[in-house]
């Protein structure tokens, strides 16, 4: 059993939302990323720089409107973590009755250079832990976003997501949202599409 909601991050949780995004990211990304990107991306090196740039986020974001959202869960009765097999139980780091990050959604104004930063924002992240999954918690840190965004004047949002995850596209398209045509292409050893999707908050 387990208390939910969605919260403001701050400094303490950095070491969480790092490794929950890392966790997401190996689980999430394994069938359509290349493995050696992969590898760079939730490495031990990576990891120590993921933990430097979620720090400054978090503590010192450039503006108000720069914010990171956690779905957290306060763990009354612990069981196995068995989404990335025998290990997965070794990143809970949150002691029985604990708050545990199970999720995270960062947002910004939007910076590319189509879209009007005043009116429309882009959400950066929106992750949640592989042992965690299908417990509403992406819904609810969907719906917080908006909430922010929509009370800080925001007409529109965007996001950009890997072609081929199709789990997130199907979550956000069942949530109302959709292509809006614009794409970019990544070098990772072979070329790996993404998309811009979008959506109406005025």
């Amino acid at each position: 059993m387990a208390d939910v909601g969605v919260r403001a991050a701050r400094r303490e949780d950095v070491l969480q939302v790092a490794n929950t995004q890392i966790r997401a990211w190996r689980y999430g990304y394994r069938d359509f990323l290349p493995e050696g990107p992969l590898e760079q991306m939730t490495g031990a090196a990576a990891e120590k720089m993921w933990l430097r740039q979620w720090d400054e986020a978090i503590v010192a974001p450039p503006t108000p409107m720069h914010r990171v959202l956690v779905a957290v869960e306060t763990i009354l009765d612990t069981e196995g973590f068995p989404a990335l097999g025998a290990g997965g139980s070794a990143a809970l780091t949150t002691p029985r009755g604990g708050e545990r990050v199970v999720g995270l959604a960062s947002h910004a104004p939007a910076e590319d250079p189509d879209l009007d930063p005043s009116v429309v924002a882009e959400m950066l992240t929106l992750l949640v832990d592989p042992d965690f999954v299908r417990r509403g918690h992406g819904s609810r840190l969907l719906n917080a976003t908006v909430d922010h965004l929509r009370e800080d004047g925001f007409r529109q949002i965007v996001t950009w997501v890997f072609a081929d995850n199709h789990a997130v596209l199907g979550f956000l398209e069942s949530a109302g949202w959709g292509e809006d045509m614009a794409e970019r292409v990544l070098d990772m050893g072979r070329p790996i599409r993404m998309v811009r999707l979008t959506t109406d908050i005025s």
